[in-house]
């Protein structure tokens, strides 16, 4: 076939396909009865393995490109917003750690034109490589936001993508929360889809279906059409990243970067009638099939519209693996309790759920990175420090002599009856006391969320250093009033140091 031909071929197959959209129904465009009779058969589909799987990835691409702003319900707006600040905060803490002045020294010399800026420092890079690094950056403290259900970091991969690509073709404010709410609703739902088999078996869910919310997100910012977008989906699957062997090191956070900028990727090429499957996520040799066991595509259809998994959105307390999260809360509400000092400690006991060992059981970290992979330091340092952020985990306290001498008396009792996001804590003192404390939510949960206040302080704390205190609190107001603003690319020349 030659050159000619095949453009032809493919042009002639893209208005096909665009044809047999226009041609059939979508979920979106029926009245309530119609809709509720699709989603009810997706639903039956989904349920039945001998079935053929519903067509999620253009329900999901029809979904994106047909809501709006003002279709998104008050809750899911009001996430969005959190997350872009606690996003942003977490930005620009790490935008001067060791791993992201690497990656800047190691991208520099082949970056493209000056589009973007990284927050918290002086360079500009092309979109891609911009997307990338504020990836890294923000997910570098292990402080950024999650979905309990999935573990999945959603902002890392969605607002990385989308503040890049705002500096380039200017969007509102209003717009660039509908595409943070779009894509971060895409990628969650996918990870529902999958979870847990598909993280149990080592992928790094978070690099994994943040791809699909940064294609997603781009894409609605681009004014994709439906098969573009189902194009844009496809060319995401074809992206997975991430492996959960890289925990503990800077490869963990190349995760969510990469994530970022494979999504511009895929977007781009579908905005140029690139094309790819029809069916890439549900196909049976599609993204699903290949890479987990479970395969619920109930998850991403059931109540697409209505329910927003992106209100369960919940933000860290803690710089560290969010499953140590209950320990360092009730060792601190012990401390404080208790006005505890290290040296009165005989032992302590953790009664943990599987998960816990399984991904922070690193007794003997030698370096920060490490330490926030370490309920043993976790609990150490928290007693002594009253707190768990950014400074507890650096390299100087993981090797400290007394956070060595407590973190070697932190002893962890697996037991399956514990839930993940639970703990039973007993400490004893040398004097014979025995204190407890059961968490059952813990601090920056669904159910125990941080408030407002708590993620202004969380990002001033954060900043300092990077920015000026006024430069701080402008950058602040600036995220909380992002449905005001004209030009979302504001953000990015907010967060330039002072």
């Amino acid at each position: 076939m030659s050159a000619n031909d095949r453009r032809q071929f493919l042009k002639t197959t893209a208005v096909g396909a665009l044809a047999s959209a226009a041609a059939s129904r979508s979920v979106f465009a029926q009245p309530a009865d119609a809709t509720a009779s699709a989603s009810a058969s997706a639903a039956a589909a989904a349920s039945s393995p001998s079935a053929h799987p519903p067509k999620v990835t253009r329900i999901l691409a029809e979904f994106i490109v047909r809501t709006g702003y003002q279709d998104l319900p008050a809750p899911a707006r009001t996430e969005g917003v959190r997350t872009l600040m606690n996003w942003v905060g977490v930005a620009v803490g790490g935008s001067h750690d060791e791993t992201v002045n690497r990656a800047v020294a190691a991208l520099t010399p082949f970056s493209g034109p000056p589009q973007a800026n990284l927050l918290g420092r002086t360079e500009r890079f092309d979109i891609m490589n911009a997307a990338f690094i504020n990836g890294v950056s923000s997910h570098i403290f292990d402080y950024d936001d999650t979905h309990l259900k999935t573990i999945i970091h959603p902002a890392g991969p969605v607002v990385s993508a989308i503040l890049a690509y705002s500096q380039y073709r200017p969007v509102t404010g209003q717009d660039f929360l509908n595409a943070l709410v779009l894509g971060v609703e895409t990628e969650l739902r996918i990870g529902n889809a999958v979870y847990p088999n598909h993280y149990d078996v080592g992928w790094h869910i978070t690099g994994t279906c943040g791809v699909f919310g940064s294609a997603a997100a781009i894409g609605k910012l681009m004014g994709l059409t439906v098969v573009q977008m189902v194009w844009a989906l496809g060319l995401a699957a074809s992206q997975p990243v991430g492996l959960r062997e890289s925990f503990g090191s800077m490869n963990k956070s190349f995760n969510p970067g990469r994530a970022a900028a494979n999504g511009i990727f895929a977007a781009l090429l579908a905005q140029q009638d690139y094309t790819s499957s029809d069916g890439m996520i549900e196909a049976k040799r599609g993204w699903a099939n290949t890479i987990s066991t479970k395969q619920d595509y109930r998850e991403i259809t059931e109540g697409l519209g209505s329910h927003y998994e992106s209100t369960l959105n919940t933000y860290k307390p803690f710089a560290c693996g969010i499953v140590i999260h209950p320990a360092l809360d009730a060792a601190i509400q012990l401390r404080n309790q208790y006005h505890l000092q290290a040296d009165q400690i005989e032992r302590i006991d953790l009664r943990v759920h599987p998960l816990v060992i399984e991904l922070t059981g690193k007794k003997t970290p030698q370096i920060g990175l490490e330490g926030k992979f370490s309920i043993y330091h976790a609990v150490a340092i928290a007693v002594i420090d009253g707190a768990a952020g950014e400074k507890q985990f650096s390299d100087a306290k993981v090797r400290d002599p007394q956070t060595v001498a407590l973190r070697e008396k932190v002893n962890t009792i697996v037991d399956p009856s514990i839930k993940p996001e639970q703990v039973d804590m007993t400490i004893t003192l040398k004097d014979g006391r025995k204190l407890h404390k059961y968490i059952q939510h813990a601090i920056g949960s669904t159910e125990v969320p941080m408030t407002n206040q708590q993620l202004d302080k969380k990002f001033s704390d954060l900043a300092e250093g990077t920015l000026s205190p006024d430069r701080t609190r402008k950058l602040i107001d600036i995220c909380w009033h992002v449905e005001q603003l004209q030009n979302a690319a504001d953000i990015a020349r907010a967060a330039l140091p002072s």
